[in-house]
């Protein structure tokens, strides 16, 4: 019989390379994508001896849209595919100020466009067949914007609210989707992107091992956002029923009583004092 296939992309370390083994472990094939073809062979072979399944290296460099096509031609094409784990990413470096637009324009390209290609192409070939399942490795920084690089912290945060809108799409049509919002995890993106992971205080961190465990079980009991760090799930339901709750008042066919007051004039008169124009 043939066995279900699972992709996994930045299979080759990290967060991927977990994936890969516990979904291994839980009977998938693989197809396993990343740059590096010796670190994909390698994993290829210690997966196939310990769980005795069939593992495809593709050594692939998504942000080359040559690359890209190539795997979504796949997942359109091999009905056999039935998961695709979306780790494939990468991290700042300091803050947006300090980096340059091409090193913030790779990191979203690869953590926004690249996902929402794979994603959406996955989404429609499995609702197609009534099969399959997304997970999306976001962050919890998608709801802390203003602790970390923006750039990054916007990225995640679409793939969060892509994540949750395409549920109500998919969930009908008896496809799942997950999104994961792991903390700071001990992963080599640090060391990747020059970043000293020894300045973040042991009780932030967690193994990896730990966070997809974790994550896959949260997809088990079929949550459609898995924080791995928060134990009262309890202020998750808070913070979304508050965000469902605004739902009535964000869109009326007239402003808000406490917009439609008299301007103040002088705000935004020219000082005669000054050359410059007050703020408005």
């Amino acid at each position: 019989m043939t066995k279900s296939i699972a992709i996994v992309t930045g299979a080759s370390s990290g967060i991927g390379s977990v994936y890969a083994d516990r979904l291994a472990a839980r009977g998938y094939d693989l197809i396993m994508v990343a740059r590096d073809l010796e670190r994909l062979r390698n994993a290829a072979n210690h997966l196939t001896e310990s769980y005795a399944v069939a593992i495809t290296p593709l050594p692939l460099d998504l942000s080359k849209h040559s690359d890209l096509d190539i795997l979504l031609k796949r997942i359109r094409e091999d009905e056999n595919i039935e998961l695709l784990v979306n780790s494939a990413g990468i991290g700042p470096s300091g803050n947006v100020l300090d980096a340059s637009e091409d090193t913030l324009g790779r990191m979203v390209h690869l953590n926004v466009d690249v996902l929402h290609a794979l994603t959406v192409a996955a989404a429609k070939t499995f609702a197609a067949k009534g099969a399959g399942a997304i997970i999306n490795i976001a962050s919890v920084v998608a709801l802390m914007p203003e602790r970390f690089n923006g750039s990054y912290a916007a990225g995640k945060a679409f793939v969060l609210s892509l994540t949750q809108a395409l549920d109500v799409e998919l969930r009908p049509k008896g496809v799942r989707i997950q999104a994961v919002l792991p903390g700071f995890t001990k992963t080599e993106i640090f060391e990747r992107a020059g970043f000293d992971s020894s300045v973040i205080p042991t009780a932030m961190m967690m193994d990896a091992g730990q966070m997809v465990d974790a994550a896959l079980s949260g997809f088990d009991a079929g949550e459609l956002v898995t924080i791995p760090s928060l134990g009262n799930e309890g202020l998750w339901k808070a913070l979304d029923d508050a965000r469902h709750d605004l739902g009535p008042h964000l869109s009326l066919d007239r402003p808000a009583a406490r917009y439609l007051g008299s301007p103040d004039a002088s705000f935004c008169r020219r000082d005669s004092s000054s050359t410059e124009t007050m703020p408005h």
